[in-house]
């Protein structure tokens, strides 16, 4: 099999927790809290290993949490490399109202990242005996780190012979996109749409139609857009691909776009095709939304509802 590596700059532990109910004034009673490693190229490659593959883990970690954020990791015996800051790594709270069935997802910025911080972060990318077949860069950048560092590091890729994987959003997505081109990407339909500078759509014809012209431009060799319960859209340069995701019902959508792009580059890892490995990747987005608070999907059920997918199709 192919290898994989993850990227996150702005990792986290999420903290999360449950109440009967959230009151503004009042002090809340929450349940014995649970301690989770997040940010999006972890959660990939935790998904991933859910699925049965490995991929090793990079990310930027300091202070106290930045070592608990290792124990954590190396607790789920995750394959990973921590780059160490200054700043200490931040972490996020998740409150699940058990009175409405509501969850409440309070994000933190993360630390400010010096320059010599993020140039040595590049640095150990870059140089590794032998770079990987797919490199996952996944998340928010936190303070500190230039709205450019994608662009740099999709530069970096191409002279490792490296596929980059990229699910971010805003500047540093359209600017990794039209500076310098990736392998993938993963937008949703307001990220396409702020990539192509277009103000609305008018329908699926036209997403594709935007879409195609970035490919055809060289941002991005293959594009998946996140259609939520209606599945994805992928364009490439053969053409257009839509599928339908499999209705189930939906306990949590934390995490299910990270497990979707873990189906993903795990499937064409393995030597699949890339409509299977969207299929796949579809499954497991599914397969997320089944699992309570944080939770990621689960090897079972991908597999179960990629079958169901296939069957309908």
């Amino acid at each position: 099999m192919k290898t994989i590596i993850t990227l996150t700059l702005n990792p986290t532990i999420d903290k999360s927790s449950s109440v009967d109910r959230v009151v503004p004034e009042h002090k809340l009673r929450c349940d014995a809290p649970r301690y989770e490693p997040g940010g999006g190229g972890i959660n990939v490659s935790r998904a991933i290993r859910n699925l049965g593959g490995t991929a090793k883990t990079f990310y930027l970690a300091g202070g106290y949490d930045g070592e608990r954020l290792r124990e954590l990791l190396d607790a789920e015996e995750i394959d990973h490399q921590p780059v160490s800051i200054e700043g200490a790594t931040r972490q996020n709270l998740i409150i699940y109202e058990e009175g409405t069935g509501q969850q409440y997802r309070f994000g933190m910025p993360g630390p400010e990242i010096s320059e010599a911080e993020w140039k040595n972060c590049l640095d150990v990318l870059t140089g590794m005996d032998e770079p990987p077949d797919f490199l996952v860069a996944s998340g928010s950048l936190p303070p500190g780190v230039p709205k450019d560092f994608y662009v740099r590091l999709a530069r970096k890729s191409k002279e490792m012979g490296t596929k980059l994987v990229l699910d971010t959003s805003g500047e540093p997505l359209s600017l990794a996109v039209h500076k310098e081109g990736l392998f993938m990407v993963k937008p949703n339909l307001k990220e396409l749409k702020d990539i192509a500078g277009e103000p609305a759509f008018d329908d699926e014809s036209h997403m594709e139609k935007l879409a195609q012209e970035i490919i055809e431009d060289g941002g991005s060799e293959v594009i998946v857009m996140s259609l939520g319960a209606a599945g994805a859209m992928f364009v490439s340069k053969d053409g257009c691909e839509r599928l339908r995701a499999p209705t189930v019902s939906i306990q949590s959508k934390v995490g299910a776009g990270d497990s979707m792009v873990a189906g993903i580059v795990l499937s064409l890892a393995r030597g699949m095709s890339m409509k299977e490995a969207v299929r796949f990747g579809v499954a497991s987005g599914a397969a997320a939304v089944m699992t309570p608070g944080t939770e990621l999907c689960s090897r079972e059920d991908t597999e179960r509802l990629y079958e169901a997918i296939k069957e309908g199709e």
